[in-house]
């Protein structure tokens, strides 16, 4: 799963450079978006579910955890 998280990575990263809409500034989405600033509301909602998706499946294990200080070592501080 780890290795599909990054191949994703690498395909949003080569997908943001969105050349094919570049000279398009008459297409609108829903009336009121231009296509370009659609197309990069997506990309953001993508890359916002595949940090989750990061997070979640390549987050390394225990990174997170904090070890309780005793009291013997909390008097030295």
């Amino acid at each position: 799963m780890k290795y599909l998280v990054y191949g994703l990575i690498v395909a949003l990263a080569v997908l943001h450079q969105d050349w094919w809409n570049w000279d398009d500034s008459e297409t609108l989405v829903g009336g009121i978006m231009p296509i370009g600033l659609a197309y990069h509301a997506g990309v953001s909602v993508a890359a916002a579910i595949l940090w989750a998706a990061a997070v979640r499946f390549c987050w390394p294990a225990g990174v997170d955890e904090v070890e309780a200080l005793s009291v013997e070592d909390s008097s030295s501080v």
